[in-house]
């Protein structure tokens, strides 16, 4: 079955986490205990109605202020489509959580309160799924039980919105619509006779017609070597296989490869899964693959198809999302994790600071605090073969590692 995965994004008390429950709720995904759960808090604080915020609401800071500070990941089926959802938090101060929930998602639902329209936290997410080149992005007019359903309401957000729209700089990403109450329900799962006025589909609907192919960003196909298998067993004695996963499209048996980054050139002459071959490894399938020619390659290599290489250099430009309370400052020294290739890094300049609700750049800024996001050159110890984000999401992008803490500081988006 296909998975979709949704990056939620809106202001605090814009409904996300209601949203996501009232979802959960109509498609009878919520087990019977947390259903009970929900059930017996709501009546323990007085309401006359279900708080569905309570079903991803994991955290206690959470549930006891009524908003969403970390990335929880929601699960569920329905007859077409599995879904993960990545509920995340609208708080400028979490702007690098927002980015961590974004980065692996095809669609994502923008909420706004109709009563407040769109504010400056709206173009902030908006920046960020332009940042994140996502294609299908459902922006989803909440609490319209508030405004008496006003039609005319709802267009003036709507034509707030798309005025916004006009500041983006990726075309391809499609804009969809939909007047919902969450809490009661409206064009969420079920259609709404408080809305005879929109004649489009409800929220779910649009989620179950979208083709996976053609909102995922795949690119072309990438091989990373993740370990090379020489079994030592007299049967087998010979075998020389490489296990990984492929990134963007597919590899076949026969196909001319081009091993990075020594450039040798060869054919793929089995394509392994445990003990079963095929005749060709699909997009994102863990495979091991034989090559007609003896070839040196080992972890962090890469197989490639000939005539559509992959950039291979020693210095990049990229958008950073700056996640660690100590600075990135010029000249600091970092692990650029790519794939499954670590290379010791050197920030080379800091650019130029972006500031994410379109209002333009600080082309003077001199290090990176906690959630800024900034262009940022970096030199390389040697080189990596990569391709810009725009063409490539999982080969465009990296995280940055801190030499000394080992924690994670950054993600980045190859320009």
């Amino acid at each position: 079955m296909e998975v979709l995965k949704i990056a939620t994004a809106g202001s605090v008390d814009d409904g996300k986490s209601t949203l996501i429950g009232r979802i959960l709720y109509d498609t009878k995904s919520l087990t019977s205990d947390k259903l009970e759960a929900i059930e017996k808090t709501s009546k323990k604080k007085g309401y006359d109605y279900l708080d569905f915020s309570l079903a991803t609401d994991g955290l206690v800071a959470e549930r006891e202020q009524g908003i969403t500070i970390d990335v929880a990941h929601i699960y569920f089926s329905t007859e077409k489509k599995s879904y993960i959802i990545a509920d995340t938090p609208g708080h400028v101060e979490y702007t690098r959580n927002m980015v961590t929930g974004a980065s692996t998602s095809q669609a994502a639902i923008i909420l706004i309160d109709a009563r407040k329209g769109v504010i400056e936290q709206t173009h902030r997410h908006f920046f960020i799924n332009n940042l994140l080149r996502i294609k299908e992005v459902v922006v989803a007019i909440n609490k319209m039980d508030l405004v008496d359903f006003s039609e005319e309401r709802y267009n003036e957000i709507k034509a707030d919105f798309e005025q916004l729209m006009a500041k983006r700089d990726y075309e391809d990403q499609k804009i969809t619509f939909v007047p919902v109450s969450a809490l009661k329900g409206d064009n969420v799962v079920n259609r709404s006779e408080n809305t005879p006025w929109y004649e489009g589909e409800t929220l779910l609907e649009h989620l179950e017609g979208l083709d996976l192919a053609a909102v995922s960003n795949v690119g072309t196909p990438r091989f990373p070597v993740q370990y090379v298998i020489r079994p030592k067993t007299e049967e087998h004695h010979d075998f020389r296989g490489f296990a990984g996963k492929v990134y963007g499209g597919e590899l076949s048996v026969g196909d001319e490869v081009v091993a990075l980054p020594s450039q040798t050139r060869s054919k793929i002459k089995d394509i392994y899964f445990y003990d079963k071959k095929y005749q060709t490894a699909s997009r994102r399938s863990s495979v091991t693959i034989t090559l007609e020619d003896e070839i040196n390659l080992s972890r962090g290599d890469m197989l490639v198809k000939a005539g559509d290489l992959p950039a291979i250099e020693k210095q990049f430009t990229a958008t950073i999302s700056w996640m660690d309370s100590e600075n990135l400052i010029p000249g600091k020294k970092y692990v650029v994790q790519h794939g499954v290739n670590k290379v010791l890094a050197k920030v080379d300049n800091i650019q130029h600071k972006i500031h994410p609700d379109y209002s333009g750049i600080d082309e003077k800024a001199n290090s990176l605090g906690m959630n800024d996001i900034a262009k940022v050159t970096f030199k390389l110890n040697k080189p990596i073969f990569y391709d810009k984000f725009k063409n490539h999401r999982t080969n465009g992008s990296f995280i940055l590692i801190d030499t000394q803490s080992n924690s994670t500081v950054g993600a980045g988006f190859i320009n």
